[in-house]
């Protein structure tokens, strides 16, 4: 038999809907005939024991989730996510060169460095891409340090902000949509579709208002009910950055769709998969075939 690790951490167990994501996540592996470990930090030694690594804890290289896939590409054990992944979705500024490098539909991006902050280069912004204008820094996760800014002086104020926390920052038009689409690509094949319906008091799928953490709706979405288009891009967008497993965002405003981002370890707790029951399968088959 072989050994499915499953990296989780306390976080990850705290949530109901995750908790219960990763026992389906068991159960599926264990009728396939594999064995299921859950491994937490203080148990990374073991990595090295199992035939394939499933990192359902946040990503980042800066987090002992990069330890734990680096350990597992050491081994030669089949991991998800891939180090190489990690990396390049945890900085904004790698991942969009990757999507822009590859000619995949994006809202207009420029990269500013701290030298660029000035008055002149800020007001052609506006001019040429409009208003409001989003900003984001690079290392941002779950909507954390994305803003929206509608004039010169807001700009400043979050763009200053930002360029403290890092080298470059991230300014993109703003794409009016009530819901992003949400494709999951697993090495290069559609793994799910869902709708993340934005809530009317932000314009992103989490954030803080008036202290209190509001969430986007999902709605999985049967294949057959997807523009093709979506798929395709969405697909293009998981390719661009390499054949794991990805949730690709995207926005899609008359007609035109546009990739907002490229998550390496996208969720599945939310009924992101209630109309592909096979996504688990899927997954563990690929770690085992890998």
């Amino acid at each position: 038999m072989s050994r499915l690790g499953i990296f989780v951490d306390r976080k990850t167990l705290s949530n109901s809907e995750q908790l219960n994501a990763l026992i389906h996540c068991r159960d599926i592996a264990e009728g396939m005939g594999h064995n299921v470990d859950f491994i937490f930090p203080v148990d990374i030694n073991k990595i090295p024991k199992m035939d394939g690594l499933f990192i359902r804890a946040r990503t980042d290289p800066m987090n002992v989730t990069y330890v734990a896939a680096r350990m597992a590409g050491f081994h030669n054990i089949p991991v998800l996510d891939d180090p190489q992944s990690i990396r390049i979705c945890s900085d904004k500024i790698n991942m969009y060169s990757h999507l822009i490098k590859k000619n995949v539909s994006l809202p207009k991006t420029v990269f500013l460095s701290k030298h660029d902050l000035t008055v002149e280069k800020v007001t052609s912004l506006f001019d040429e891409m409009g208003t409001p204008l989003v900003v984001k820094e690079p290392s941002t996760s779950f909507s954390l340090r994305v803003e929206k800014v509608a004039d010169i002086a807001e700009f400043f104020r979050v763009a200053h902000r930002f360029i403290k926390m890092s080298d470059w920052i991230v300014v993109q038009q703003y794409v009016e949509s009530k819901y992003d689409w949400r494709v999951g690509v697993l090495d290069g094949k559609l793994l799910y579709v869902c709708k993340y319906t934005i809530p009317s008091v932000t314009f992103k799928i989490q954030a803080s208002v008036n202290g209190h953490i509001v969430y986007c709706g999902v709605e999985s979405v049967p294949e057959h009910e997807v523009p093709p288009h979506i798929i395709k891009l969405g697909i293009d967008a998981a390719k661009a950055i390499g054949n794991g497993l990805y949730g690709v965002d995207i926005k899609n405003n008359n007609g035109d769709a546009y990739v907002i981002e490229v998550n390496d370890n996208p969720s599945l707790e939310s009924g992101e998969d209630s109309h592909y029951p096979r996504v688990y399968e899927h997954i563990v088959s690929h770690l085992f075939a890998s």
